[in-house]
C-alpha cells in the first residue's frame, strides 16, 4: 500500500473531486465515520455541513481539509469491507479515527485505491498537528497495514516508487483531466489520440486553431497544418501529432481524414463559428477568477497558481525572442477556451504583466546583468580575455533576459537576493553622492 495525504483550504473543492467521480460512475462512497446518519441517508449537503461545521470551530486554520488516497498494487482482490477496514485502521493510526471522514473507492484507474475525505480540526476546535505526518505516522501505519491485512508492500515486490506515484499523478491531478495523457510508446498511438481528440472536439467551446491546440497540448497532442508554404497547409489539410514532455513533436503524424469522427480544419472551422456563441456566458466566471487573484497577490507566478487551483489553466505565448505576446485561458471546468484579448484589453498578456509589475521585475533583472558584466570585466583578468568575456556578455544579454522572464511567469523564483540588494545598494550609492555634494 502507498498512502498520500494532501492538506487544502477548500473542504468544497475536495468533496466536489469525489462526487463529480460518483456522477460519472468511475467511484462510489462506501463509508461515512462519525457521521449522525447511516451512509445510506447522508445527503450531499449532510456529507459536506459535518466537516465544514467542524472546521469551522477553529477560524484560524485557513488548510483545514486533508484528502488522503490509499493505493494498493494492481493484483490486489480487495472487496468494499476490506477496504473499510484497511481505511479506518490507517485513520485511526495516524490520529485522525474520531474525525468525521468520508471514504470514496474509485474504479479509474489500473489499480485499487480509495480516497479519504477530513478536517485536521477536532471538535474541540484544536488543530491536529500534521509536520511530517507522512514520516512519522503514516509511513509506521501503512507497514503494520501491509502486515495486518496480508497486503502486497512496496518492499516485498519491490515496486518502484516512481511507478506508483505516476499512477496516483494520473487518477488525481490538479486539474481533474477527464482522460490521461498520451504517452508517445506507452500506449497505442493512433487510439490513444483519436479517444483525446474526439473528447475535446465536442466538449470544449473554442474560436480557432490554437485555443484548440492550447487544451490539446495538455494531453500531449497538437494539430498541425505544417509550414506556410506548404502544399498541406495551402490546401487546408490537418495532421495530429503526438508532444513529448517538452513540447517537442515526436512519432508520425495522423491524418485528420483517418479519424473515424473527421477532426479537419474544415469541421473544426464549422464549430469555431458555432462555439463564439455559446462560450460568452462563461466569459464572466474567468474574468472574476483573474481580477480575485490579480487583486490578491499582483504577482504573475502567484496569479497563475491560483488560477490553477480554479481549474483555470494559462497559457503563455512566446515569440523566438522570448516576448510574450498572448495568454490563453482554458477553464476547465466549464470547458471553454478564450484569449486574454477577447475578454477584453484588461486580460491581455501586456495588460496582465502590467498588472502584475512584470516590468518593473524586468527593469530590475536588467540592472542586475549589468552590473554581473561590469564586475566580470573589471575584476584582475587578461586584457584578451576581458574583451572576449565582454563580447559574450553583451551577446547573452539577449538569451538570458527572456529566461529569467519566462522564470517569472512560472515561480516565484528570482536570483538569490539580487532585487533586495541591489536596492539596497542604489540607496547606499544615493546617500553617498548626496554626502559628497554636501
Amino acid at each position: 500500500m502507498v498512502a498520500r495525504i494532501v492538506k487544502a483550504s477548500s473542504l468544497t473543492r475536495s468533496l466536489n473531486y469525489n462526487e463529480q467521480k460518483v456522477q460519472q460512475k468511475c467511484a462510489e462512497l462506501i463509508h461515512a465515520e462519525n457521521y449522525p446518519k447511516d451512509l445510506e441517508h447522508l445527503s450531499f449537503h449532510d456529507r459536506l455541513h459535518r466537516l465544514k461545521h467542524q472546521a469551522s470551530l477553529n477560524q484560524r486554520v485557513t488548510a483545514n481539509s486533508v484528502h488522503i488516497s490509499l493505493n494498493f498494487d494492481p493484483a490486489e482482490k480487495l472487496d468494499k469491507e476490506l477496504l473499510r477496514a484497511i481505511s479506518q485502521s490507517y485513520m485511526e493510526q495516524i490520529g485522525f479515527g474520531d474525525q468525521p471522514y468520508l471514504v470514496y473507492q474509485h474504479h479509474d484507474a489500473g489499480h485499487p485505491h480509495v480516497h479519504i475525505l477530513t478536517t485536521n480540526i477536532t471538535g474541540e476546535g484544536k488543530r491536529i498537528d500534521m509536520n511530517n505526518i507522512g514520516r512519522t505516522l503514516s509511513e509506521k501505519a501503512r507497514q503494520n497495514i501491509d502486515r495486518e491485512f496480508k497486503l502486497i508492500s512496496p518492499e516485498n515486490k519491490k515496486l518502484q516508487q516512481a511507478v506508483i506515484q505516476k499512477q496516483m499523478d494520473e487518477t488525481w491531478s490538479w486539474n481533474d483531466l477527464r482522460l490521461p495523457k498520451v504517452r508517445y510508446g506507452k500506449t497505442p498511438t493512433k487510439a490513444a489520440v483519436q479517444k483525446v481528440v474526439a473528447y475535446v472536439m465536442n466538449e470544449y467551446k473554442y474560436t480557432s486553431l490554437p485555443e484548440f491546440n492550447a487544451v490539446l497540448r495538455l494531453y500531449n497532442i497538437v494539430a498541425d497544418r505544417g509550414e506556410k508554404e506548404s502544399l498541406m497547409y495551402k490546401n487546408g489539410g490537418l495532421v495530429y501529432r503526438v508532444l513529448d514532455d517538452e513540447g517537442n513533436k515526436i512519432g508520425t503524424p495522423i491524418k485528420a481524414s483517418e479519424f473515424y469522427n473527421k477532426p479537419t480544419l474544415k469541421n473544426l472551422e464549422k464549430k469555431f463559428s458555432v462555439n463564439e456563441e455559446l462560450r460568452i456566458p462563461r466569459a464572466r466566471h474567468i474574468k472574476l477568477q483573474v481580477d480575485w487573484a490579480i487583486n490578491r497577490h499582483a504577482n504573475l507566478a502567484n496569479v497563475i497558481a491560483d488560477l490553477h487551483k480554479e481549474s483555470i489553466s494559462v497559457l503563455a505565448r512566446q515569440n523566438s525572442e522570448g516576448r510574450i505576446y498572448g495568454m490563453t485561458y482554458i477553464d476547465l471546468k466549464n470547458h471553454v477556451v478564450f484569449n486574454g484579448s477577447d475578454l477584453g484589453k484588461e486580460y491581455s498578456a501586456n495588460a496582465i504583466m502590467e498588472r502584475c509589475g512584470i516590468n518593473r521585475e524586468k527593469q530590475i533583472i536588467k540592472t542586475f546583468i549589468k552590473k554581473t558584466r561590469q564586475a566580470t570585466i573589471s575584476s584582475q583578468i587578461d586584457k584578451n580575455d576581458q574583451k572576449s568575456i565582454s563580447d559574450n556578455l553583451e551577446i547573452s544579454e539577449s538569451k538570458i533576459l527572456p529566461k529569467l522572464l519566462e522564470d517569472l511567469m512560472r515561480t516565484d523564483l528570482y536570483i538569490s537576493g539580487s532585487p533586495h540588494e541591489l536596492l539596497d545598494e542604489q540607496k547606499k550609492k544615493k546617500k553617498r553622492r548626496l554626502g559628497h555634494r554636501l
